[in-house]
């Protein structure tokens, strides 16, 4: 499964954009299957190098090949907001060698409300 489609690279912000928004959108859901750990993207940025120095561009404007750098809500062993990457989310493998899923049937909504929803149901 692609983590990450084209669809999503439109419709996910870009860093920083929601900074000043107090209950921002969560637009897509990562999770691993074999354990409790999930990542809720809110932001995004494609990261590249250029002459030597990070350069951050919209995912829609990125060539794929770049990494991309999230800003959402992760839960694991805490829940907090962080910022996490796609190669991060590529790189870990479970039993099987199983790896990270996109959730195909999140639907976007408030922050408020996936926290909310995790916290009743333990998952969103």
């Amino acid at each position: 499964m692609k983590l990450l489609t084209k669809e999503l690279r439109r419709k996910i912000p870009m860093l920083y954009s929601q900074e000043n928004n107090p209950d921002p959108m969560v637009v897509c859901k990562f999770f691993i299957p074999w354990a409790g750990w999930t990542w809720f993207s809110i932001e995004a940025s494609a990261r590249y190098e250029e002459d030597g120095e990070v350069k951050y561009a919209p995912l829609k404007d990125a060539d794929e090949s770049w990494d991309v750098l999230f800003f959402g809500w992760v839960c694991g062993q805490e829940n907090e907001l962080g910022y996490f990457t796609l190669s991060q989310l590529l790189s870990v493998r479970g039993p099987g060698r199983i790896g990270v899923e996109r959730d195909m049937y999140f639907m976007p909504r408030p922050l408020s409300k996936v926290k909310e929803d995790h916290r009743k149901h333990g998952a969103a």
